[in-house]
């Protein structure tokens, strides 16, 4: 799919609001927009968060309500069934021809999310390795008769940098990034560069940083709070519209363990747990992701879209 080219848009600003799962990425970029719109700048918010693109996971991954959005327009939620699969190959044209859209009508654009790769995809000149049809049937054979855990180690021996970055479940990361390697080429764990190119030359880049305890404490209760609000109940609706033939939703944490509890598998407490676990070790793999962002500017949730403004602008001076 070819990537679209960057339009002619003047002045107008990419905002990347990025961090660990469950520190309020999706509040601030509320909050600078809002605040951006007060000043007469029609900002506008495009998702990066690879299971808010799917209808219905709304509990689970914590989407935002139209309440919540205040009004603001909100692009690339609920825009895949959850049987279809989602790739960064698919997201990258729809985001930038998303973010030239808004910036053709006047306002800045905010990418906000903690999908690392899906991230990177629309703020740097990422570009993605050709597919190899042999060498995926290879591994494809491979993991029919030995597991995932032989591709693992087969991943570990040839890159070990991008098998730390990959869970060791995710069969499909695993296998895309063996077909890579396979031609020669570089996988996407390690396809950004150490000084990687905005692909847009005014793009500012916000993280958002939680001290580590206190992170794990926000995480566990947002667990908790999830299979309150209903997470079961919910995938028990998405399981009927085709959770389970989804190749990217049905691995989603917290939905893959509902529906181990659903079948019987495991039970509200164990479901609980493991969720919590996964959870925290997915916010580990984000922070470590995030890190080799060059010009990131780290701020606690709570700072005030004045004060990210101010300092763009002295950057940009």
């Amino acid at each position: 799919m070819t990537v679209p080219a960057r339009a002619n848009t003047g002045s107008r600003r990419v905002w990347a609001v990025i961090g660990a799962t469950g520190t309020g990425k999706s509040d601030l970029a509320v909050r600078l927009a809002e605040h951006l719109r007060s000043t007469g700048n029609p900002a506008q918010i495009v998702n990066s968060d690879a299971m808010q693109f799917y209808r219905g996971m709304d509990i689970g991954t914590a989407k935002l309500s139209m309440r919540e959005r205040r009004g603001i327009p909100h692009h690339l939620f609920d825009v895949r069934d959850v049987s279809e699969e989602a790739a960064v190959a698919w997201y990258q044209p729809l985001a930038r021809t998303t973010i030239d859209k808004i910036h053709q009508s006047g306002g800045d654009a905010i990418v906000v999310g903690g999908s690392g790769l899906y991230v990177s995809s629309a703020i740097y000149n990422f570009r993605f390795p050709p597919r190899d049809a042999a060498a995926r049937a290879h591994w494809e054979q491979q993991l029919a008769e030995c597991g995932p855990g032989v591709l693992y180690a087969e991943l570990q021996k040839q890159d070990p940098a991008t098998a730390e970055r990959i869970d060791p479940r995710n069969v499909r990361r695993l296998i895309r990034a063996l077909e890579v390697l396979a031609q020669g080429q570089k996988t996407h764990g390690a396809a950004l560069p150490q000084h990687p190119e905005p692909w847009y030359p005014m793009t500012t880049i916000i993280g958002l940083h939680v001290e580590r305890a206190e992170l794990v404490q926000r995480l566990d209760e947002r667990v908790r709070r999830i299979w309150r609000d209903g997470i079961v109940e919910e995938t028990a609706r998405l399981r009927t519209l085709g959770l389970e033939q989804g190749v990217t939703a049905s691995r989603a944490i917290g939905y893959a363990q509902a529906l181990a509890q659903l079948d019987g598998h495991m039970t509200q407490d164990e479901a609980i747990t493991l969720t919590q676990t996964l959870t925290r070790r997915y916010a580990r793999r984000q922070v470590s992701w995030f890190r080799r962002y060059p010009g990131i500017r780290w701020h606690e949730p709570t700072v005030a879209p004045e004060t990210l403004v101010s300092e763009a602008a002295d950057e940009a001076s």
